[in-house]
């Protein structure tokens, strides 16, 4: 368990990093408070660079840690090399998804609807569904023993789970409420967040649109006025309907999956368990 919040937080201060957010669950962000620290201390030089570099530092050692703890557990366990290996995936795979984000909101953005929704999907799965599900809970069969079968069945559940786990979330960065998300409403539209959502709209809206989409994407000082003025056009063109059902059928697939975990003797409580966090997590409004 320590492992994994220590590796989620190294991904975390990074992630706000990147994505320049003032924000994390309603709390000032890694590098923010470090910026502040500085400004009230009365240091030299900028505040802002001392906030960024003093925050890659806490997120390395914050990874650093997650590693000796992940050695530690794993040491003498059955499938000591193969949970390795695993782990190896999960680190590589969440550094090449976050590298994909940013190329994402940089890159020209991609106008063919079938090449910008694929962009988003490759994002979202390397950046987060196998970091946040995919790789956990394959992680945690290897380490009671689960042979290649079982963790091929887990995966069945995890990667559409996960998949839709971030579709919600996405969904929330544009519509959610700042009062249980603890973010401000609209930030995936001012840090440029190249999503399925995003590339949705595309496909459904006029290009007079879709230029005036363009225009305000990726600008941090948007206001909410043309926050609430995106958020009806993504609800009247269909976008967000269109993201809610791809949401639903990848929760239905990654509860139908569940089953077949039965079969690899996987007993009927964690089976159950494993479905209502599914429910939770992908209905989630926070």
């Amino acid at each position: 368990g320590a492992a994994f919040e220590l590796f989620q937080a190294a991904a975390l201060i990074h992630d706000d990093i990147l994505d320049r957010s003032d924000t994390r669950r309603g709390m000032p962000s890694v590098h923010r408070r470090f910026e502040s620290l500085h400004r009230e201390a009365g240091w030299r030089h900028a505040a802002e660079h001392f906030g960024v570099s003093a925050a890659i530092l806490a997120g390395d050692v914050a990874l650093g840690m997650s590693e000796t703890a992940f050695a530690r557990v794993l040491a003498g366990t059955p499938r000591e090399d193969r949970a390795r290996a695993e782990l190896e995936r999960m680190r590589f795979g969440v550094m090449a998804g976050q590298y994909l984000d940013v190329v994402a909101e940089m890159a020209p953005a991609a106008r063919d609807a079938r090449e910008a929704e694929a962009a988003a999907e490759a994002v979202v799965e390397h950046k987060s569904a196998r970091y946040s599900a995919v790789h956990p809970l394959a992680l945690g069969g290897l380490l009671a023993g689960a042979d290649d079968g079982l963790v091929t069945a887990f995966a069945r559940v995890s990667l559409p789970f996960g998949m839709a786990f971030q579709y919600r979330d996405d969904l929330l960065g544009v519509f959610g409420d700042p009062a249980t998300t603890g973010k401000p409403a609209g930030d995936d539209l001012r840090e440029g967040k190249q999503t399925v959502l995003i590339a949705r709209a595309v496909e459904l809206l006029a290009p007079d649109e879709v230029a005036a989409l363009d225009a305000d994407l990726g600008d941090p000082d948007l206001g909410a006025d043309r926050v609430a003025h995106w958020q009806a056009v993504l609800e009247a063109c269909g976008a967000r309907q269109a993201v809610e059902e791809r949401v639903a059928v990848l929760s239905h697939e990654a509860a139908g999956a569940v089953a077949g975990l039965l079969a690899h003797g996987v007993p009927e409580d964690v089976s159950a368990e494993l479905t209502r966090l599914i429910d939770a997590y992908t209905s989630r409004r926070h």
